[in-house]
């Protein structure tokens, strides 16, 4: 059975500031969707938080960012943290680190030619693993086939699928290659209006069979802005975040009325970027 379900990674990519407990409920709510279809098998959850050149109003430190997410998923056996982009001296386009992580996934044979190209999820060869690969699954009698690369979708809230419609915040081809090349899935709320926000979008409805909308039954309001307005506050945290990541908070001092106002009166980064294009 599971030999004919098509693979799956799903990529978080945001600021992460804090992580929380409803970032890691984004990918168990969607893999239980995935599963519950019959026709996908998710087989990593990879978490992507952006960069400080993002300049984000009361972004702390990447490095920060990340030592909490890798904390967060240090008990988990198929969700990781990933720093390439938040590692990047300037601030890339989502659409960039879900190539990225596809060119991953992709045969590393150089002739990249379909009679090579078996994905590294493939058995058949021996091959030495690389870290944190996943363990293939065994097939029979499978002939070469580049469409069985794993998929990357893009996971993602009704917030972010709805920033699409912010002037200049997205390309609108970034957008069209996101939904087309890659897909989304998108958790929101019972009775939230994900639909129509799609439907009202040309590009997005024409490629709506490559987006997953998710309900999310057991509502949950946990932000990482009101973790930071109740830290600022002096007030608990325990529950909404996972408690190591509660401890590193602690121990580094990190969010304050001062960590709140940096980059404050600094244009984002995407905004930015398509100003320059537009001058040019």
């Amino acid at each position: 059975e599971d030999d004919k379900k098509t693979e799956v990674v799903l990529l978080a990519c945001g600021s992460f500031n804090p992580i929380t407990n409803m970032h890691l409920r984004l990918f168990e709510l969607a893999k239980d969707y995935f599963n519950e279809t019959g026709k996908y098998k998710v087989i990593k959850g990879i978490i992507s938080p952006v960069g400080d050149a993002y300049k984000k109003k009361g972004l702390i430190s990447a490095n920060h960012r990340v030592a909490m997410a890798k904390l967060a998923t240090k008990n988990s056996d198929w969700v990781e943290v990933d720093d390439w982009e938040s590692s990047q001296s300037e601030w890339l386009e989502t659409l960039k680190v879900l190539r990225y992580h596809h060119q991953k996934l992709l045969p590393t044979d150089p002739t990249n030619s379909l009679q090579n190209a078996v994905p590294l999820t493939k058995p058949g060869r021996k091959r030495k693993q690389e870290p944190n690969r996943h363990d293939p699954v065994k097939k029979k009698n499978q002939s070469p086939d580049v469409k069985s690369v794993p998929q990357v979708k893009l996971l993602c809230g009704s917030d972010m699928l709805e920033s699409f419609a912010i002037p200049n915040l997205w390309k609108l081809e970034d957008i069209t290659e996101i939904v087309e090349n890659h897909g989304l899935v998108c958790i929101s709320r019972a009775g939230n209006n994900v639909q129509k926000f799609i439907y009202e979008s040309d590009i997005l409805w024409r490629h709506k069979n490559n987006i997953h909308l998710v309900e999310e039954w057991i509502t949950n309001d946990i932000s990482s802005t009101k973790i930071r307005r109740a830290l600022r506050r002096g007030q608990s945290i325990r529950y909404l975040v996972p408690d190591v990541v509660q401890a590193y908070i602690e121990k580094h001092n990190l969010y304050s009325p001062e960590s709140e106002d940096r980059n404050a009166g600094v244009v984002l980064a995407p905004l930015q970027k398509q100003a320059s294009e537009s001058k040019n």
